[in-house]
């Protein structure tokens, strides 16, 4: 199921991550996970 999601935000959003340190990578990523979520949530 992770797999699934990944592969769909890789998708939705890109799949690079522009940061460079690794604490706005993390914030990135997590950023892209709560708009997936949202975009979700919208949908249903």
């Amino acid at each position: 199921m992770t797999e699934t999601v990944n592969s769909a935000v890789k998708r939705s959003l890109g799949f690079a991550v522009r940061a460079r340190s690794w604490f706005r990578e993390f914030r990135e990523i997590a950023l892209m996970c709560m708009v997936y979520n949202i975009k979700r949530f919208v949908k249903q």
